[in-house]
């Protein structure tokens, strides 16, 4: 939806992604949209070099954020929510839904 302004769709995924949950790593965001972790790992470079996201090492793994500073977050995260209300509600729900660990034993699922 915002690839013809963003430059391509994995760009639009990363920052999709990152809405949604808060924070994420380059495999996991791959691992979701089912493509090239390598790809992502490019964008996620790109956004970071040009100040939007912001990186910080947690043991190996390198968790990227919104950056706090930057000037017209409020803007691109309106932009970013807007966009995300267009997507099928099945990938939206999927995407809202972060669970990170698992769950308790004899807990219905």
């Amino acid at each position: 939806m915002l690839q013809p302004i963003l430059g391509s769709a994995n760009s639009e995924r990363v920052l999709v992604y990152l809405l949604a949950r808060g924070q994420g790593y380059a495999r996991e965001i791959a691992r979701f949209f089912n493509v090239d972790p390598d790809s992502i790992q490019k964008q996620l470079a790109k956004f970071e070099a040009g100040g939007p996201l912001i990186s910080k090492q947690v043991g190996r793994t390198v968790l990227y954020e919104f950056n706090p500073r930057y000037p017209f977050r409020p803007e691109l995260e309106a932009l970013l929510s807007k966009a995300l209300s267009f997507y099928p509600v099945s990938q939206r729900e999927l995407l809202i839904m972060n669970r990170r660990r698992p769950r308790s034993r004899g807990k219905p699922a």
